[in-house]
């Protein structure tokens, strides 16, 4: 497989149509995973859609590339999951290292395939399923009329041009200018910030093949990764998150140096050491805002829909977001799939939709104090490597099977405790 930083460009471009019609009957902006879901979802079913996004194909995006079980899902239910799997790098644990060097390995249905490949995958595959492409095309702004929207400006080829649409789905991430001028956002400040970077380091294949998750007082509030992606190259990282509502936290992320925080975690976790004291780092390290706990954006108004990071897709605690954007392109596409002409009524579905996702959000926002006071991750992992069966609830965790908040919660604590 091809590392990051050389996969040569033919490979992961995506031929884009040469102009804008005037008309469509779905326009989607963003083609990340939830763009691009929501698009081949509703092209398969028929549908005119055009799928645009502001960078040609390949481009990159911070991540730390993690597939977990509900990506797994979403990309069968998707049609795509073979054909991801055959460029990702298989992994079997996600092995969590507590801050006083404990560590449990925890099984799950694992990969890693960095982004710049897997959103060309996945845009391909909106293209093959019969969605139109159009790309560089960055979004301006809406069309409204009497209260309803009813398309949207692109600057396109350095001149801007409308299209008229039935519905516009916006799914351009964590990008908050583009979510303030839907007049959907409720929360500008993100929810967390990540860095992240690539490093080959041969050495390290045979005796690095988990995916490292790292917590540390150092670190708080957030931990360390290492994720291997084949190829000898390794996507190294850290996140800062902090809990709605905690301004003291928020306040402490905003202001954190993540590249001082990235350097800590090279100096105190001696893999990550060993990786940058011997690898050679692929490009620069990049920053990102993650906005989390599915909020801080309405999910829509008449004629249009907002979808993935937008809504606050990502997961808090892990940090994981793939899937969960794939999950709620599929649900914008599900949506549109039986709309009438009702839209106040089709925005009752989505969010219904929606609300289904919200429990499994705040079990995850409950956990994610682990992030702020690491002391929890050193009880849960000293006690999951003498108890099976607290292994076997992390591992649902990982599978969506077992509450994430029910480990730290008082209960669980005392349970951790008493055995």
């Amino acid at each position: 497989m091809s590392s990051p930083a050389d996969a040569p460009d033919d490979d992961l471009a995506v031929p884009s149509e040469p102009a804008l019609p005037a008309r469509c009957e779905v326009l989607v902006v963003g083609a990340g995973p939830a763009g691009s879901a929501c698009a081949a979802h509703l092209a398969r079913a028929g549908h005119e859609v055009w799928l645009v996004d502001q960078h040609d194909f390949p481009r990159d995006k911070v991540c730390g590339d993690g597939l977990i079980p509900d990506a797994h899902q979403a990309l069968q239910r998707l049609g795509v999951l073979d054909e991801v799997m055959r460029h990702a790098h298989a992994v079997s644990h996600v092995r969590c290292v507590a801050p006083r060097g404990g560590h449990v390995d925890v099984p799950g249905t694992l990969a890693v395939l960095p982004r710049r490949r897997l959103d060309a995958l996945l845009c391909r595959h909106a293209r093959r399923s019969g969605a139109r492409v159009l790309t560089p095309a960055r979004f301006e702004s809406l069309i409204e009329q009497d209260g309803q929207v009813v398309g949207a400006r692109l600057v396109h080829g350095g001149q801007t041009r409308e299209v008229h649409t039935r519905w516009v789905v916006m799914a351009t991430g964590a990008h908050v200018p583009a979510l303030a001028r839907t007049g959907l956002c409720d929360r500008r400040t993100p929810s967390g910030v990540a860095l992240r970077a690539y490093v080959h380091h041969p050495g390290l294949a045979e005796s690095h093949r988990t995916m490292d998750v790292v917590w540390h007082r150092a670190l708080r509030p957030g931990y360390g990764w290492i994720f291997p992606c084949g190829g000898d190259v390794y996507n190294i990282g850290v996140g800062a998150f902090f809990r709605r509502g905690d301004t003291r936290e928020r306040d402490r992320a905003a202001d954190a140096n993540l590249r001082e925080v990235f350097d800590a975690f090279t100096r105190l976790y001696e893999p990550a050491r060993a990786l940058m004291d011997g690898g050679t780092m692929q490009g620069e390290l990049r920053g990102a805002p993650l906005r989390c706990t599915l909020s801080g954006a309405r999910s829509g108004r008449p004629g249009l829909l907002a979808t993935g990071e937008m809504l606050g897709s990502t997961y808090d605690f892990t940090g994981e977001g793939i899937g969960k954007a794939l999950e709620t392109g599929l649900m914008a596409a599900d949506t549109l799939l039986g709309a009438g002409t009702d839209d106040h009524a089709t925005l009752a579905d989505y969010e219904r939709r929606l609300d289904t996702l919200r429990p499994k959000f705040a079990l995850y926002e409950r956990a994610n104090r682990v992030n702020a006071h690491p002391w929890l991750a050193d009880l849960v992992i000293w006690r999951a490597r003498r108890s099976p069966r607290l292994l076997q609830r992390m591992s649902g965790v990982l599978n969506e099977t077992s509450n994430p908040g029910h480990l730290i919660s008082a209960r669980g604590l005392l349970r951790l405790l008493t055995g």
